[in-house]
């Protein structure tokens, strides 16, 4: 019951009474008159949404952190009857969402549309929806409202720089046989050949055996003698450190805006994930193969494999990944060094600054792994450790190694704090 409701109601046993005593007909017609706004009041309201629609397009639902998310909203008004006003009222869990907006005179059998641009400043999955519609008389006293459930999602990948040089793992066994393993992709290394499975490309097809067996054949291929790159991202919940953090406003003229430029929130984790997916895509482009280790409730794993179809799989699992994890660094390459072929390079990301990193830079190299550690320097996040004693450890074992401070450009020093491929080389194993 609304305030407006009250006071009219009030209002109306008012002049019920106040005829009753007084016997004036005055009071009688303003009996009628609030009874007459009562009730056209409410049959207003319970016409003012009915039969309406609002539907939500969007081209994609896979954006990244830092873009601008464009969503159009139309409402439908399928009735030859106007409605004076209607509240479009966006709940969807997408920081800062811009679909609220407010609507009047809508006309009969009109539909109204709206473009909603949203700054994305988190990476995750956000529902789009619900969307509520709201309305009602003109003075307020019956609002009414209708709630359509969200009907789709948006994934919001981890924001990746770009990188122009990082160290590369060499081959295998340069000039060699194939590693005799399968993958998904084209190779020069011809292994064998199956039945078509939906999904397989036609420039797959081996139109002889097809032709010979009467049935569709696809060729398989095995990987290249070059070394895999594993990249192992600490979420040990007591690791990661974090500040309070507003994002700046948004401004729709943004968009035209070429330099406006996004800033990471002065998160360890953040700066861990959006370092994480460059360094995933930087090798993923020079044609090495990717694998991903992290541990939130259990130990998770995306086998190392090429192409842009990898680059989506490690990005949907950076993107809803969280700093909860049960497994220690030691405990979490541990697990995975073991089961890697010697050669290969692990590269490690996380905020751990303690004596530990050195021990495990140390056991994989006793391993034959080629170990590269990025670290985040949690005392210029505001957490009272200095990374010093580590970095001295790590010049002296010989293992390349990154500093990532809050603030940093991250294209620049992903890029030019790199060991030279010789001193990289030289490692012993």
């Amino acid at each position: 019951m609304t305030n407006t409701f009250r006071i009219i109601l009030v209002l109306l046993l008012i002049s019920i009474f106040a005829g009753a005593i007084t016997g004036n007909p005055l009071y009688k017609r303003l009996s009628y008159l609030w009874v007459f706004l009562i009730i056209s009041s409410g049959l207003m309201s319970f016409f003012s949404l009915r039969g309406l629609r609002v539907i939500r397009r969007t081209r994609a639902l896979r954006s990244q952190v830092g873009q601008v998310f464009e969503e159009r909203f139309e409402v439908v008004n399928p009735s030859r009857f106007p409605r004076l006003w209607i509240e479009v009222r966006d709940e969807s869990s997408l920081p800062d969402a811009a679909g609220s907006h407010v609507l009047t005179l809508v006309g009969g059998r009109e539909s109204r549309t709206y473009l909603a641009r949203t700054r994305l400043v988190e990476r995750g999955v956000f529902p789009l929806g619900p969307t509520v519609l709201t309305s009602g008389d003109l003075f307020g006293m019956f609002p009414v409202s209708r709630e359509f459930p969200s009907e789709e999602s948006l994934l919001v990948l981890p924001m990746m720089v770009a990188i122009h040089f990082f160290p590369q793992p060499p081959g295998l066994l340069p000039g060699g046989d194939a590693l005799r393993r399968r993958t998904t992709q084209i190779t020069s290394n011809a292994a064998g050949i199956r039945e078509y499975e939906p999904g397989d490309p036609l420039n797959r097809i081996h139109w002889l055996s097809t032709a010979r067996r009467d049935r569709l054949m696809v060729k398989e291929f095995e990987l290249d003698p070059l070394a895999d790159v594993w990249i192992i991202v600490d979420t040990a919940n007591k690791g990661h450190f974090s500040r309070p953090y507003r994002p700046k406003k948004f401004d729709a003229r943004d968009i035209w805006r070429s330099q406006f430029k996004y800033e990471l929130p002065p998160s360890t984790l953040e700066y861990t994930v959006t370092a994480a997916a460059s360094l995933a895509r930087y090798y993923l482009q020079i044609g090495r193969a990717v694998g991903l280790v992290y541990a939130e409730n259990s130990l998770r794993i995306i086998p190392a494999d090429r192409g842009g179809r990898q680059l989506g799989k490690i990005l949907e699992a950076l993107a809803i990944l969280n700093s909860k994890g049960n497994y220690s660094l030691e405990g979490l390459v541990e697990a995975q060094a073991r089961h890697l072929p010697r050669g290969s390079t692990v590269v490690i990301l996380s905020p751990n600054t303690t004596e530990s990193v050195y021990q495990i830079a140390d056991m994989l190299i006793r391993r034959g792994l080629r170990p590269i550690m990025v670290l985040m320097d949690a005392y210029s996040f505001g957490k009272d450790i200095t990374i010093s004693p580590i970095e001295d450890q790590l010049k002296r074992l010989g293992v390349f190694f990154c500093v990532l401070k809050e603030g940093d450009d991250l294209t620049a020093k992903l890029s030019s704090a790199v060991i030279s491929q010789r001193q990289f080389r030289a490692i012993s194993f």
